[in-house]
């Protein structure tokens, strides 16, 4: 990933890039309705705003809205800083997923180069944030993962992602957090209903976790 420093652009510019990666990194079609609900934005806010980008040469607009060779760079040295104040805010200053995940939003504005690399540097070269997620130009390598969703009773896994749709889905951070399905953690699928929602068995508990959230929580199977 090339350092991404000139031209200095305003939180907006890199709010929407950002959005537009995690998008595309959660394999959803991104078009104006999809960033207006993952920001909680109106339509013509959005498009206002992609208007600008489009001019300003962070993004082409056809047949979908993708990022420039520009606010791709721009995007990943957004979406790295967060998910390093991720990792700083829960692994040094104990902060709860959920709070870590607010706070990192506003510090990935503000991080210069010299302050995420000391941070870098104390948490030990991580590859990816509290959540599973890699952390852009850390040489993260994704083994080969499936959703829970996709497992049946009796199937084994370890979490390993909590893909960014969950982390705006409200109390869902809370809830994975308290129910110990976080990366690294291990589990057995123990039922599936029929609307889809799974019971897992994860460090002695049992927790049932909805279709939206199965569909999407990546894990790697044992």
């Amino acid at each position: 990933m090339a350092e991404y420093q000139s031209p200095v652009w305003h939180p907006a510019f890199e709010e929407y890039c950002e959005t537009i990666f995690e998008l595309v990194e959660d394999d959803v079609d991104v078009i104006q309705a999809r960033i207006a609900d993952r920001l909680d934005v109106s339509r013509p806010a959005v498009s206002e705003m992609v208007r600008r980008m489009e001019t300003s040469g962070l993004v082409t607009t056809s047949p979908r809205i993708n990022l420039t060779d520009e606010g791709r760079d721009l995007a990943e040295t957004v979406v790295r800083r967060h998910r390093i104040a991720e990792r700083f805010l829960t692994d040094i200053l104990g902060l709860s997923w959920a709070s870590a995940h607010q706070e990192a939003g506003k510090w990935e504005h503000v991080i210069s180069p010299a302050v995420e690399k000391a941070m870098v540097a104390e948490l030990n070269d991580p590859t990816t944030c509290p959540h599973g997620n890699p952390i852009p130009g850390s040489g993260y390598v994704e083994p080969d993962l499936v959703s829970l969703g996709s497992l049946s009773p009796g199937e084994s896994f370890t979490v390993e992602r909590i893909p960014e749709a969950l982390e705006f889905s409200p109390g869902m951070l809370d809830f994975l957090e308290r129910s110990s399905v976080t990366p690294g953690y291990e589990g057995t699928v123990s039922a599936v209903n029929p609307d889809g929602d799974s019971t897992v068995v994860i460090d002695g508990d049992e927790t049932t976790i909805n279709r939206f959230a199965c569909s999407r929580i990546l894990v790697s199977t044992n």
